[in-house]
């Protein structure tokens, strides 16, 4: 019985080292950065579109078009609470949007409804869910999927926190 134990107990152990030396690795995309991390004042420094050409994508969020969101500045409380501003410019008006956010960077996802003048979050069913690509300090970079000739493109937000 004794022998049998040891011998078990062998074989336990090697399988342990052969799993531990594996080279071939899965490896989980996610994003390091936590909620907290997203909680400030951010600029959209840059729009880019993704696998779409420049004339393919009008409005973005229900704006008149994604270029209105450069230079926009997103205020992300920690309470959920934010709003996004965009600049006044030849094509779009000044725009100051509230909206409720989470963000669950584990799960790479950023989402956010716009709320109106005497609406309450929880009444607000609709709203937008974006790919959380990059998130740190000094940058956080969101994927706004959409579905273009059969695929799926991408316009991508990349935000700097603001001057303060």
């Amino acid at each position: 019985m004794k022998r049998l134990f040891i011998a078990i107990s062998i074989a336990c152990s090697t399988l342990v080292m052969l799993q531990s030396c594996n080279t071939a690795k899965r490896v989980t995309a996610g994003v390091t950065g936590s909620r907290g991390t997203v909680v400030r004042e951010w600029v959209v420094s840059n729009v880019a579109l993704e696998g779409l050409p420049d004339g393919a994508v009008q409005g973005l969020f229900g704006e008149k078009s994604y270029k209105c969101f450069e230079g926009s500045t997103w205020n992300l409380t920690n309470s959920g609470n934010g709003s996004y501003t965009l600049p006044a410019s030849s094509t779009c008006g000044a725009v100051m949007q509230t909206i409720f956010w989470s963000a669950a960077p584990k799960d790479q996802t950023f989402q956010f409804k716009k709320i109106y003048e005497g609406d309450k979050a929880k009444n607000v069913t609709e709203g937008y869910r974006l790919v959380l690509t990059e998130l740190s300090s000094t940058q956080m970079v969101l994927k706004s999927p959409i579905e273009f000739g059969g695929r799926t493109a991408n316009i991508i937000l990349t935000f700097v926190p603001a001057a303060r």
